[in-house]
C-alpha cells in the first residue's frame, strides 16, 4: 500500500514538471512570435490583422498606464507587470494571466523590461455574449444565478490547453487567408477554456443572465454613459433590483470600490484626458466631467495621480 501511495505521489511530480516544462515552451514560442510581429515598431500596443488581438510590447520599466479597461485577457509571455484595483495590487509574471469580466478604472505598472527582454504581452478582447453562447449549450454548468458575486479582476497561472489557443491565434498572423475562417474558432475555443478553467467561476457569472455580477456589470455601463452628473446608489441600486445595501455590498466586491468612487476615477480620468489631448485648463476640464469646486478637484486629482493637475500633464507631455 505505501509502495502504491510512493507511485501514485512519484507520478504526480513527474506529470507536473513535464506540464511546467511544457508551458514554459510555449511561453517561449509565443514570445518569439510576439517579438517578431512588434519588432520596430516601437513601444506600446499594436494592432494585429485579428481584430480584436493586440500585443504589447515595452522595453522599458515605467510607471502606471491609467484608464477604463473594458473585458480582456492579457497573457504575459516576458518581463513582469503590476496592476492596481483600487487599493489592490495584482501582480503577474511569464506564464501567468490576467482577465478583466467587467470595465474597471485600472492602473498598470511595468516592472520588469529592458531593451534585450522587452515585455511582451498577449491581450485578447473578450465578448461577453460568446461566454453566454457556450454556457447556454452547457447547461450543465449553469449555477445559482444569484450567487455571491466575485472580483472582475484576476491572475491566475496558465494551462496547456488555454496557452496552446493563444499560440495557434498568433500563428494565424502569417496565414492571413486562414484568419476569417480559423481566428472565430480559436477565439470561442479560448472563451470555453477561460469558463472550464480554475477561474471559470468569475468568467461564468458575467456571462449568466441575471446573476448579481451581471446586473452590477450593466449598472457599470450606466455610470459610465453618464458619470458627470450628481450620482443617487438608491436610483443605481433600483435599476439593478437591489436594495441599496445589497447594490453596494455586490458592487464593491465586483470592484474593489465604491460606486462614488468608481464615479470619481471615470471623471478625474477623463478630466486628464481633456487637459492632455484636447489642452482644456484645469478648471474647464474639472467643469467638464462634473466638479464644481476647483478645489476638490484638485485635491482629488493629485490623490489619483501623484501630482496636481497642471504638473502632471506637463510631465505626461515629456515622457
Amino acid at each position: 500500500m505505501i509502495k502504491l501511495i510512493e507511485n501514485i505521489v512519484t507520478s504526480e511530480i513527474i506529470n507536473q514538471v513535464i506540464n511546467r516544462s511544457a508551458i514554459a515552451h510555449q511561453c517561449k514560442e509565443l514570445a518569439a512570435l510576439v517579438t517578431r510581429h512588434t519588432d520596430g515598431k516601437g513601444n506600446g500596443f499594436h494592432k494585429t490583422a485579428i481584430e480584436r488581438l493586440e500585443f504589447q510590447r515595452e522595453s522599458s520599466v515605467f510607471a502606471a498606464l491609467q484608464g477604463v479597461c473594458e473585458p480582456i485577457l492579457a497573457i504575459l509571455v516576458q518581463g513582469k507587470k503590476e496592476a492596481l484595483l483600487g487599493e489592490e495590487t495584482y501582480r503577474y509574471g511569464v506564464a501567468q494571466y490576467l482577465v478583466i469580466s467587467v470595465d474597471l478604472p485600472l492602473s498598470a505598472f511595468i516592472v520588469e523590461a529592458t531593451p534585450d527582454q522587452p515585455y511582451l504581452g498577449f491581450k485578447l478582447n473578450l465578448d461577453p455574449r460568446q461566454l453566454c453562447d457556450i454556457i447556454t449549450a452547457q447547461t450543465s454548468a449553469i449555477e445559482d444565478k444569484k450567487k455571491n458575486s466575485v472580483r472582475g479582476l484576476f491572475v491566475s497561472t496558465i494551462d496547456t490547453p488555454l496557452l496552446d489557443c493563444a499560440l495557434r491565434l498568433t500563428r494565424l498572423l502569417d496565414t492571413p487567408q486562414d484568419i476569417p475562417i480559423l481566428a472565430p474558432l480559436i477565439i470561442g475555443e479560448i472563451h470555453y477554456r477561460l469558463l472550464m478553467g480554475e477561474q471559470g467561476e468569475a468568467v461564468r457569472q458575467i456571462a449568466t443572465s441575471g446573476s448579481n455580477m451581471q446586473r452590477i456589470a450593466e449598472v457599470i455601463k450606466l455610470i459610465k454613459a453618464d458619470f458627470t452628473k450628481p450620482m443617487r446608489v438608491e436610483e443605481l441600486a433600483g435599476q439593478a433590483s437591489m436594495s441599496p445595501s445589497s447594490f453596494y455590498h455586490h458592487f464593491k466586491l465586483v470592484t474593489s470600490m465604491s460606486p462614488l468612487q468608481y464615479q470619481k476615477q471615470l471623471r478625474l480620468l477623463e478630466a486628464r484626458r481633456l487637459m492632455l489631448t484636447e489642452n482644456f485648463d484645469a478648471a474647464n476640464a474639472a467643469y467638464q466631467v462634473g466638479y464644481e469646486s476647483p478645489s476638490q478637484f484638485s485635491r482629488e486629482y493629485s490623490r489619483m495621480f501623484g501630482a496636481p493637475p497642471i504638473r502632471n500633464v506637463e510631465r505626461l507631455r515629456t515622457v
